[in-house]
């Protein structure tokens, strides 16, 4: 509801401030009834999903459980309107849908941090960042959350100028406005609040390194350091040692992969740099006091209520 609301929000006070009707949106959806968020709240909808406008712009919304909302009829609304040429872009976890319709093949996106490591895996031909949003030629995503005041001011901007987009951020009371290249969230290192310069670069070659870990002592030669100072390092600012943090990632991206997609749990081990099926239970159920079968099952159940 919040990509929602900051998208058509900004778009109703560039109105109110230009003093006349530059934006007008109309709410489609499957049925052509109601929507209804995942905090209970629910739209009257304008229309089901109708032929638009070449000119028009759409918006796809998506929240918790994206792949199951994005049904075959919507993902074959979409390419039909891709294919006479309208903009369509995806607000939040809509990337996803997006993607499934093939819509960003080639092209550069982004979605909320949360669905990153799924998208990544789910769709290898679409180029992913961390970006606050993306536009691509006639395809535009974002990271969700008020992310969408971000984009919508620099489409407001574009349109009829910067100072109209400054006015609907004062009325937003939003004074950092995000441009593209702003990544939507802060770095591993900035979050926990580590700031050796070289456990930071440790941690972000962590990252970057998931199904393929790195050895410690390899982490530590790169560094310029022995393991001994990194064990050392890592002991000091997070209490726990290299292998455990490192482990600690890949299982994360383990439990995301395992909640966000239908990857066998063979291949999801494999992605995170497990070799042994078995190995990567035990270390699951040490870490998170399930098996990564009852995990997934788990969460279906909670999703299907």
């Amino acid at each position: 509801m919040l990509s929602f609301a900051c998208a058509v929000e900004a778009l109703r006070i560039a109105n109110r401030m230009a003093g006349r009707e530059l934006y007008s949106w109309s709410l489609l959806g499957e049925g052509g009834e109601t929507a209804t968020c995942s905090n209970g709240s629910v739209f009257r909808l304008h229309g089901d999903l109708e032929e638009l406008e070449r000119d028009d712009r759409v918006f796809v919304c998506g929240g918790i459980d994206v792949a199951r909302a994005s049904t075959k009829r919507i993902l074959n609304w979409l390419r039909r309107e891709a294919r006479r040429g309208v903009t369509i872009g995806g607000l939040c976890t809509a990337s996803h849908t997006l993607a499934m319709a093939g819509l960003l093949d080639g092209k550069k996106a982004t979605i909320h941090w949360e669905n990153q490591d799924s998208f990544a895996e789910e769709f290898e031909e679409v180029t992913l960042t961390k970006s606050v949003f993306v536009i691509d030629g006639n395809r535009i995503t974002t990271a969700g959350g008020t992310s969408s005041i971000d984009l919508m001011l620099k489409l407001i901007a574009d349109d009829h100028g910067e100072d109209l987009a400054s006015a609907v951020a004062d009325q937003f009371i939003y004074t950092s406005i995000r441009a593209g290249q702003d990544t939507q969230r802060l770095s591993m290192p900035t979050r926990i609040g580590v700031r050796h310069p070289k456990l930071a670069s440790v941690i972000q070659t962590m990252e970057q390194n998931i199904e393929d870990p790195i050895s410690p002592a390899t982490l530590a030669r790169d560094v310029g350091m022995s393991t001994r100072q990194l064990e050392r390092l890592f002991r000091r600012y997070l209490n726990r040692s290299p292998k455990r943090y490192y482990m600690e990632l890949r299982l994360q991206k383990a439990r995301n992969l395992l909640m966000q997609t239908d990857m066998s749990v063979i291949n999801v081990a494999l992605a995170c740099g497990f070799t042994s099926p078995s190995h990567f239970s035990k270390c699951y159920r040490s870490q998170y006091q399930t098996t990564p079968y009852r995990e997934r099952g788990t969460h279906a159940a909670r999703l299907s209520i």
